[in-house]
Formats: C-alpha cells, structure tokens, sequence
C-alpha cells in the first residue's frame, strides 16, 4: 500500500459531505460512524483519516423543481402554504 493519507503521511484526507434535513446527535452520530465504516472497507485506510461533514438544511432552503421544499411537504399532506 502506498502512502498513508492524513497530515503525517503527507496525503490528502478522504472528505465526505452529506447535506441533508436536520437530525438529532444521536443520528449524526450513527451516520458518521457507519460512513466511516464504508469508507474504511472501501479504502482500507485507517479510520482516523476520513473526515465527514454534515451541512444541516432546513425545508425552508430547499427547492425541489423550483418549488420550496416546505410547501412541497405541506401540499402533499394536504395544507395550505403561507407566502
């Protein structure tokens, strides 16, 4: 195997980026470790290597189909959206 990747082998270091609705700690900390976990076995570097970063979205910033993704949930369930 080559060089290890992180600051002491002079590598870069594997980043994974997850952008997503807000969840809880518990949950964040159940993503990273199983992505961390599928970046290990992927990769066969050592865990302490792979960065992963979560960027918390609220509906209210999304747009699916040019449609805010607070009033696409609320037509689906039936109510009224507030301009």
């Amino acid at each position: 195997m080559g060089a290890i990747a992180g600051p002491e082998g002079g590598g870069q270091m594997p980043t994974t980026t997850v952008e997503g609705p807000p969840m809880d700690l518990d949950r964040k900390r159940s993503l990273t470790a199983e992505i961390t976990d599928a970046l290990e076995k992927a990769y066969g570097l050592p865990r302490e290597v792979y960065v992963v970063v979560i960027k918390e979205n609220p509906p209210e910033n999304v747009s699916v189909g040019g449609e805010m993704l607070c009033d696409r949930v609320k037509r689906l369930r039936g109510e009224q959206t507030i301009d």
